[in-house]
């Protein structure tokens, strides 16, 4: 057996063994990758170099960005934004069948793509939109399954943490170009899910009585104003050149917080602390999982894990509609029981270097990739979004999962069309000039 063979089987099976022992990820990270080296090199050597790994993969600039967007995010959760975005998106579906059904995956898309999480729209939205839709006789599964769908759809749609990681894993990916051609695959997979609403609304009678007057329909949009042009400042200020990712986040957290304590008025100075504490908190998770994860990444290239994989997959078939397809599936399997920034950290070194030999543009793999974890933020066991949806919706996952699986069906078709139309990912940031 080969050293890489032999360090990917003690990966695999330490791994495999503290994950179901219920050990925490970032630990069973590093535990893993130094249990592989420690054949290869001295304890010592393997101890010393684990270290370094860990203090040279959080020591980039562009990682600053993660607890500032994580910060603002929490800031805009707080601050009353989730109303305003509703009255907004009732406004855009008007009065189609399962209006308000539709209204929630508008919201999820623009509420997550402010705040960065899909867990944090599943839950501002479905805790407003879901008692609204019981009294009008949406049945709950219906409205718990609409809003769990397509709240992943803001972690495709910039800003997003996990472009900022994949972006660091890959070797510098531009995280602009990331952010823009996340546009086309996110509201992809907002009107897939968007069609699936239309037909089941249509099909139980689902309308919403909710109209507004001319005047109440400036006043909404005049409101929600101010939130949406957080994207605007920040992903056109990206664009424009006039400041980085990284500096971007930072005005993200300056704009939301003026806009929270002296437009909106919604939080408190006092309050400011704890959001400060949860952000810090979410942060250093991250943060440690990103350091860890180095080791992985040094051990699998020094032993030439990738190398041997992309020999198994090669010589499964040559087809590159073959090999994107078993890729896919391997990481909608990986996206069920692990999360996103685990799963992007330790899968990105082995499945990056094959699509490249195959010919897939860096920043079209990093946005499939994405979309196959987004997934697995809704299906069980590790689907936090679902847990999260099924909570506020007071359901249970049994109820949901049957009305889910149309949705997945829908999701998944888009998923291979961003897999093998490469225009979907790469035509936004091309004609902007980050793709050459």
């Amino acid at each position: 057996m080969s050293i890489a063979a032999f360090s990917g089987l003690i990966i695999f099976l330490a791994l495999l063994v503290m994950l179901l022992a219920g050990v925490p990820i970032a630990v069973s990270l590093g535990v893993s990758s130094i249990l592989a080296i420690l054949p290869i090199l001295e304890q010592e050597a393997a101890v010393v170099t684990g270290a370094q790994r860990i203090f040279s993969g959080i020591s980039v600039f562009s990682l600053l960005a993660i607890p500032f967007f994580i910060l603002a995010g929490n800031i805009m959760n707080r601050g009353g934004i989730a109303a305003r975005l509703i009255n907004l998106a009732k406004l855009v579906t008007g009065g189609i069948p399962g209006a308000l059904a539709h209204t929630n995956a508008v919201a999820n898309m623009l509420f997550g793509s402010i705040s960065g999480s899909g867990t944090a729209a599943a839950s501002a939205m479905g805790a407003i939109i879901g008692p609204i839709e019981e009294q009008e006789g949406y049945d709950r599964e219906f409205s718990a399954a609409a809003n769990i769908a397509t709240a992943p759809t803001g972690l495709l749609i910039p800003p997003s943490n996990v472009m900022i990681t994949y972006s660091l894993v890959s070797g510098g990916t531009s995280v602009a170009a990331l952010f823009m051609a996340g546009y086309v695959p996110g509201i992809l997979w907002g009107l897939a899910c968007m069609a699936v609403i239309y037909v089941f609304a249509k099909r139980k009678g689902y309308r919403s009585g909710t109209s507004f007057s001319r005047k109440e329909g400036w006043k909404i949009m005049w409101d929600a104003v101010p939130s949406l042009l957080l994207i605007v400042v920040v992903i056109g200020g990206i664009i424009g050149g006039v400041f980085t990712a990284t500096e971007g986040s930072v005005v993200a957290v300056v704009y939301t917080l003026i806009l929270s304590l002296f437009f909106y008025r919604t939080i408190k100075w006092r309050e400011l602390p704890q959001i400060f504490l949860d952000s810090a908190e979410m942060t250093g998770i991250i943060i440690f999982l990103i350091g860890v994860s180095s080791i992985m990444s040094w051990v699998m290239a020094f032993t030439g894990i990738p190398g041997v994989v992309a020999d198994a997959l090669l010589g499964i078939s040559s087809s590159r509609i073959v090999i994107f397809l078993i890729i896919n599936l391997i990481l909608l399997v990986v996206g069920t029981f692990m999360d996103m920034t685990p799963a992007t950290l330790i899968f990105t070194p082995i499945f990056l270097p094959i699509c490249r030999q195959l010919g897939m543009h860096t920043v079209h793999f990093g946005i499939m990739m994405i979309f196959n974890l987004c997934i697995g933020t809704i299906t069980p066991p590790v689907g936090t979004t679902l847990f999260v949806g099924v909570k506020v919706g007071k359901t249970s996952i049994e109820r949901v999962v049957r009305p889910l699986l149309w949705y997945f069906a829908a999701i998944f078709a888009v998923l291979m069309l961003v897999t093998y139309v490469p225009a979907l990912s790469l035509w936004l940031p091309g004609i902007l000039g980050y793709i050459k």
